[in-house]
């Protein structure tokens, strides 16, 4: 391959690396030198909204399904990755109900159109995923890759998607790198997204990715912090004209574009200006980035107070922490920084692109997954991730004879990993067993995340009462979690499927292509 042709031109297909985010996405490769690169979108833009709007004559994807929201707001949806995990989206659109892995898999099949308009025929992929997303988010995405005809080779926690592309730069992932019998590196990764954070730990030993401890919140990003801009700005149209610009979706939408550009403009200015319109009225409202600062303090500190947390549940004090890395665009407003270099002592490092260096991890680990290098010495590395919740089934406590979480494999547990509990049967000639299983640190069943439940079917005839069951739970690599039941004293064993509580029929994209772009009536 010579340095001009790209990696499309090659027989094999090129695998891609695709960070699906709340509020922008992207995808990357690597080029015929061996170096990550992301992929333009057919606007020219390194990033693509997250965004979709449907009209009659398609599904409009990013920049241009922004551009639409004001005109019709039912049309249109975003950080729908919130939802991942749930049976529905929490919004309707053109009436209709759709479940979030839909909204996703016509994201991720305009990243693939635009990878394919640059590389040729695409079929594989690793996509990331928050390190806090539980077990159900991740099937999801897997199932939007595969709704969008992708075949997922993996799902990666963007958190260490960033550190595998900062092993990278710094030359981690060769067997001939001189660092390979350097003393380990601490990182930690700072992952403020659009509508996710994540906090992370890793220690790069050679050529492996080690996850210490990882922590989040799936319900924080800087969605949040545009909220708080809104709210203010709201607050203080109504104050002064006494009509509330919030109770109309257009102007709302409108607001909520004005904001998340003033926002930005902060990033880089002391004060910006929001021009809010409604009723008929038109008012200036300067906001001040100390202003903004006080608006959202209580964020902050949340995102504060859960990396001290994980540096504690990693077992370390900040001196033993040699890089500090932001990953996410909302990590540039300057209180982060600054806060982290108070927390910290250090300056974070800021050698990657935070809006690019979790696709380009992707993409280099895709890559290895494939054999695909076309560098000379292949690459190579291990990763060792961690559950982000704890594994319990629900049983009965003996002496109050409540349901209770009965922690199989505590959260921070390296994977992959697996655990067993033994049941008993409580009849003679019991034909099934059935457990509930749950993730999360609770005590209560109820506060935890329910997974499904795991129903041991057709167990043989003629077993005793108390007969033994054994149940095995395990955590994949990539936190996907398997069950497998045996009765020892008679051989038995078979695998066992987890009937979930979310499990339905998704369909296919061509079928919702049609009906969210066809009538508006429900």
């Amino acid at each position: 391959m010579t340095a001009g042709e790209l990696p499309g031109n090659q027989e094999k297909p090129t695998p891609i690396g695709i960070d699906l985010g709340t509020t922008y996405s992207a995808v990357a490769y690597l080029d015929a030198t061996g170096r990550p690169a992301t992929v333009p979108n057919g606007a020219g833009d390194l990033l693509t909204p997250s965004a979709l709007f449907f009209d009659d004559d398609g599904v409009v994807v990013g920049k241009e399904a922004v551009k639409n929201w004001v005109f019709a707001p039912d049309s249109y949806i975003e950080c729908f990755k919130r939802d991942m995990g749930s049976v529905y989206a929490r919004r309707k659109i053109r009436g209709a109900e759709v479940p979030p892995e839909i909204f996703s898999a016509f994201v991720l099949e305009r990243l693939k159109q635009d990878a394919e308009r640059r590389l040729g025929p695409i079929t594989q992929a690793v996509i990331t995923v928050p390190a806090f997303f539980d077990e159900t988010r991740r099937k999801a995405t897997q199932d939007a890759g595969r709704l969008a005809h992708l075949d997922v080779l993996d799902i990666i926690n963007e958190p260490t998607a960033a550190a595998v592309a900062y092993g990278h730069l710094h030359g981690r992932l060769r067997d001939d790198s001189s660092d390979a019998d350097a003393k380990p590196t601490r990182i930690l990764v700072y992952d403020l997204g659009g509508g996710t954070f994540d906090v992370t730990i890793l220690e790069l030993a050679g050529t492996q990715f080690r996850t210490l401890a990882t922590d989040g919140d799936v319900l924080l990003g800087g969605k949040d912090f545009d909220e708080r801009l809104v709210n203010y700005v709201a607050d203080q149209f109504m104050a002064a004209q006494g009509v509330d610009p919030l109770s109309d979706p257009q102007d709302a939408a409108q607001l909520w574009l004005d904001a998340q550009e003033a926002k930005h403009t902060l990033t880089e200015r002391s004060k910006a200006t929001v021009i809010c319109i409604h009723a008929g009225i038109r008012m200036r409202i300067e906001v001040t980035r100390e202003k903004f600062e006080d608006l959202t303090r209580d964020l902050l500190e949340r995102t504060e107070t859960t990396t001290a947390l994980v540096l504690k549940q990693a077992g370390l004090t900040w001196p033993q922490i040699d890089h500090t890395l932001l990953v996410g665009g909302s990590g540039r407003m300057p209180m982060i920084a600054r806060m982290l270099r108070s927390l910290t002592g250090k300056e974070p490092n800021c050698a990657l692109s935070p809006d690019e260096v979790v696709a380009h991890g992707a993409a280099i680990y895709a890559a290895m997954l494939v054999g695909d290098s076309a560098a000379s010495t292949p690459m190579k590395c291990k990763l060792v991730n961690v559950n982000s919740h704890s594994l319990g089934v629900v049983g009965t406590h003996v002496r109050t004879r409540q349901k209770v979480n009965a922690i199989l494999i505590p959260k921070n547990t390296p994977l992959p990993c697996r655990a067993a509990r033994t049941f008993r049967t409580g009849e003679a000639s019991q034909q099934h067993v059935r457990v509930i299983v749950v993730e999360g640190e609770s005590q209560r069943p109820e506060a935890c995340i329910a997974l499904g439940e795991c129903v041991i079917r057709d167990l043989p005839s003629g077993l005793p009462k108390n007969t033994a069951v054994e149940v095995e739970y395990a955590y994949g690599a990539d936190g996907r979690i398997s069950v497998s039941a045996r009765v020892p004293s008679i051989r038995y064993s078979r695998r066992v499927e987890i009937q979930r509580n979310a499990g339905r029929h998704l369909g296919d994209l061509d079928t919702w292509r049609a009906r969210l772009c066809g009538r508006s009536d429900p």
